[in-house]
C-alpha cells in the first residue's frame, strides 16, 4: 500500500513537473520568435474566436496567420490551453480545430486567386 501512494506521488510530480517544462517551451518559442508581434489585434481575436469557439476566420487574418508561422501559430495555441481559464476545453478538440484552421488557411493562400 505504501508503495502505491509513492508511486501515486511520483506520477503527480512527473505531471506537474511536465507542464511547467511545456509552458517554458511553448513561452521560450514565442519569445524566442517575436510570434505575439507578428499579428494584429483585429486578426488574433479573429483566429482565436475561430480555434476556441465557433466562427470563420477571413482571407486577410488567414493571410496573417501563415506569416506568424506555423511554430508561432501552435505555441500560441498550446500557451492558451494552459491557462486555468480554459481547463474546461478538450485539448486534443482545440488542437485539431488549430489544425484545420491552418491547414485551411494554408490553402486559401496558396490557391490561385479566380480570374475577373
Amino acid at each position: 500500500m505504501a508503495s502505491l501512494n509513492v508511486y501515486s506521488v511520483l506520477v503527480v510530480l512527473f505531471l506537474t513537473c511536465g507542464a511547467v517544462l511545456a509552458t517554458k517551451e511553448n513561452d521560450q518559442i514565442i519569445q524566442e520568435n517575436n510570434c505575439e508581434t507578428k499579428m494584429g489585434l483585429p486578426c488574433a481575436l479573429e483566429a482565436f474566436t475561430s480555434i476556441f469557439n465557433t466562427g470563420s476566420i477571413s482571407n486577410k487574418c488567414c493571410s496573417e496567420i501563415v506569416v506568424l508561422g506555423k511554430v508561432c501559430h501552435s505555441a500560441l495555441v498550446k500557451r492558451t490551453l494552459e491557462n486555468p481559464l480554459f481547463k474546461d476545453l478538450i485539448p486534443a478538440t482545440i488542437i485539431g480545430k488549430s489544425i484545420q484552421t491552418w491547414n485551411n488557411c494554408l490553402t486559401l493562400i496558396d490557391s490561385p486567386s479566380p480570374s475577373a
